[in-house]
């Protein structure tokens, strides 16, 4: 059996913790072996006396987790015996700014790179260059975000493998929110619906589909970060030299609201924007159509938007999506009149660590897979 390849988790919160875990797993310990994890304060080297569990690993750090130091991590994983001969990976499962700006320093030292953090890759053009630079096909390290934009879903393969078997992308589109997909499945229906914007808000953040503010939701930011992403993939897709800040974006905050100057200001109003989202649903429902909040890549129109569109109600963006599901369509000189579609749930720890994890295996069976 191959040598486990090193590997560094930084970041312990939801997702991160669903990486521990299945990184602790047999099926995966077999392959990959944590020599350190950290939070946003302290970091562990590994192994220990004891074995690290999902139950024990936040006491431990706390106790015996010395301050954060990412040069140190990094030396750790380039110089680790193992590294030498399979490489090391660091997984980055926080949501830094910081961070993703080392990423082209780390992946010119020959260690791979596996995240789902969207800052990188969604970034400005020069950061996303300097990334290209150094990593694979051009260095030797590899960089992986598969759950930047779908959590498990394959969304950035299925689109990778279209490009690179030569397929021509002419339109990407879908609901990339699984709280505005949540959001928009119970406001507007294919059935005729009365619910007020406000009350659907409102049960989305008892739900803990939303942010703790849930402005971060609707401004559309995330949806923009992903169109970012993908458009990143696309040859002929225009240029976003300040990443997800030049895609035109939507807000889903109505003016009458735009004055609020705390979340709990904007949530004791929420419902002074019912009357904006009334006429928007009741225009779609007098054209016998649904609205649902889209991220679209054009390639024929030469555009990338986040924006509320209307779908007719037999489209599969209103008959398809159920709770917080996502849904993408690729439309190709290959796949068409019918797109390919990919649909599932787009967020969720269980989900996104999957993501990375099976990032990982990609990288494992490209370092590690001995062709005879």
């Amino acid at each position: 059996m191959s040598t486990p390849i090193p590997v560094a988790l930084i970041g312990l919160g939801g997702v991160g913790r669903s990486i521990l875990s299945q990184l602790l797993s047999p099926i995966l310990s077999e392959k990959f072996t944590l020599v350190l994890i950290a939070n946003s304060r302290l970091s562990l080297s590994l192994p220990l006396a004891a074995p690290l569990t999902l139950t024990n690993h936040l006491p431990i750090l706390e106790q015996h987790g010395t301050p954060l130091d990412l040069p140190s991590i990094i030396s750790i994983l380039s110089t680790h015996p193992s590294s030498r001969s399979k490489g090391s990976i660091l997984i980055d499962s926080t949501g830094s700014d910081s961070l993703p700006g080392m990423y082209s320093q780390i992946l010119s030292m020959g260690i791979n790179i596996v995240t789902p953090n969207k800052k990188a890759a969604s970034g400005s053009l020069s950061l996303w260059e300097n990334i290209q630079k150094v990593c694979w096909p051009i260095g030797k390290a590899i960089y992986y975000g598969e759950s930047t934009v779908g959590a498990g879903l394959p969304i950035l393969s299925t689109l990778k493998d279209l490009v690179e078997t030569g397929d021509e992308i002419q339109k990407i589109e879908g609901v990339f929110s699984g709280t505005l997909s949540y959001i928009f499945n119970q406001f507007s229906t294919v059935e005729i619906s009365n619910v007020k914007f406000s009350e659907v808000v409102k049960i989305a953040k008892e739900k803990g589909y939303t942010e703790p503010d849930p402005r971060d939701d609707l401004s559309g930011t995330d949806v923009a970060r992903k169109l970012t992403i993908l458009s990143r993939l696309v040859p002929a897709s225009p240029i976003l030299i300040e990443g997800y800040a030049s895609v035109p974006t939507q807000s889903l905050v109505p003016p009458v609201l735009q004055d609020a100057n705390t979340k709990e200001d904007y949530l004791q109003r929420l419902e002074e924007g019912d009357e904006y989202f009334d006429k928007i649903r009741k225009e779609a429902e007098n054209e016998g159509m649904v609205i649902r909040y889209v991220g679209v890549v054009d390639i024929v129109e030469g555009k990338v938007e986040a924006k509320l569109a209307k779908y007719p109600k037999d489209h599969a963006f209103a008959t398809s999506l159920k709770g917080s599901d996502n849904i993408i369509s690729f439309h190709t000189k290959r796949y068409s009149p019918r797109p390919l579609i990919i649909q599932g749930a787009g967020a969720g720890a269980d989900v996104t660590a999957m993501g990375v994890t099976s990032d990982m295996l990609k990288i494992y069976e490209r370092l590690c897979t001995v062709r005879i």
